[in-house]
């Protein structure tokens, strides 16, 4: 996965710049405007989906926590007690547009004399614990509008979830847009669309994918992005409209 371009002299760090322009709200690509593409929120759009699964995620690793309890590492156990906080405000960031920066921030930093994500993957490397904070680190990164850590922390999320690798992956094209990097970009949605094959993710990311490609000037492989929505996901809301983009992007 390529990594983002730094401009000017600006370091690389993991805080959160408090001048970031507050998050907005955007249609899901049904144009070749490209500015839609670079704003839409893409937690907002899969909220459900990313608090049904963290939630289930931490069930799951507490009943483990209770099965194998003798033989878990402590390590891991603390790890799992400190993502309960973080977790909590990152989902409550999901629900609140008005706090929601302040929430995100708490979930990256900590609150109550709990760690925050940053923490965690920090202080238990290679807990599960750790794994999926990394992916709400960079979605947190990713709504505050610092499109560089986002990238950073989902670049290095690791799922066997199909749905949660596909949508990570597109959280990624999403900040490569956001940085005018519309090659990564593209690279992106292609792995994400890729990555799994549902009427959920799939069609989404293939129309992302023949967007940037037709704002780039590569129409036959717009094209073959469109027609693979319009054949493999026809029952797909981004197929309603898919014969418009293929006829705007058809070799004549």
């Amino acid at each position: 996965m390529a990594t983002y371009k730094k401009k000017g002299s600006k370091s690389k760090n993991k805080g959160f710049d408090s001048s970031s322009k507050e998050s907005t709200t955007a249609e899901v690509f049904e144009t070749l405007d490209v500015s839609a593409s670079r704003t839409e929120r893409i937690v907002a759009k899969y909220q459900n989906y990313i608090i049904g699964f963290v939630a289930i995620a931490i069930i799951t690793v507490l009943g483990y926590l209770g099965y194998e309890n003798l033989i878990l590492q402590p390590k891991s156990e603390e790890a799992n007690n400190e993502l309960f906080t973080a977790q909590n405000y990152f989902n409550q960031a999901l629900s609140n547009e008005e706090k929601s920066d302040s929430l995100f921030l708490l979930s990256l930093n900590g609150g109550e004399g709990k760690y925050g994500f940053l923490d965690i993957i920090k202080n238990y490397s290679g807990t599960d614990a750790a794994n999926l904070s990394l992916y709400s680190a960079g979605m947190a990164y990713y709504n505050l509008n610092d499109f560089e850590n986002s990238i950073d922390f989902l670049q290095d999320f690791i799922s066997e979830d199909e749905v949660l690798k596909s949508l990570a992956l597109g959280a990624i094209g999403d900040s490569f847009a956001e940085l005018d990097q519309l090659e990564d970009a593209l690279d992106a949605y292609v792995s994400a669309a890729s990555s799994s094959s549902n009427n959920y993710t799939s069609p989404k990311f293939l129309l992302k994918a023949g967007n940037i490609a037709s704002i780039l000037g590569e129409k036959s492989a717009a094209l073959k992005f469109y027609k693979k929505i319009k054949e493999d996901f026809p029952k797909s809301s981004e197929s309603n409209l898919i014969d418009i983009q293929i006829a705007k992007n058809s070799v004549k």
